[in-house]
């Protein structure tokens, strides 16, 4: 069974950053696509960036792109989600999940095999 495990949240002042991991176990992670969502409160879960199993694809939502990068690692089954230039509006709970199905299934949010716990990330003006 794949399990997925982030670590890294924490405070930060606006324009600052963080960096968070998702280590996933149970399966190689080569074989599935990676993604980052986020759920501020009162506010419904949102697609962040996912990775390619082969770490070759990536995608963004326009409100990250140019300040998030994703990345993976298969040979530590970790993905990585670095976050530069944070800004309030980043304040969320944020979810690792996999599907093997991809990165484009991994955006439309629908049914997907795995989630993480969720690692909170606080930005303060």
């Amino acid at each position: 069974q794949v399990q997925l495990v982030e670590s890294g949240g924490g405070l930060v002042q606006a324009g600052g950053s963080l960096r968070l991991s998702c280590a996933l176990s149970g399966r190689t992670s080569s074989i599935f696509a990676m993604g980052w969502f986020r759920q501020a409160p009162g506010k419904e879960r949102e697609f962040v960036a996912a990775i390619s199993g082969s770490g070759a694809t990536t995608d963004y939502s326009d409100s990250v792109k140019g300040r998030f990068t994703i990345s993976k690692n298969n040979a530590k089954n970790t993905a990585y989600l670095q976050m530069n230039s944070l800004k309030p509006e980043d304040t969320a709970v944020y979810y690792c999940s996999a599907d093997h199905r991809g990165t484009t299934w991994l955006r439309s949010n629908s049914e997907i095999e795995c989630w993480g716990q969720g690692t909170q990330v606080a930005v303060s003006s």
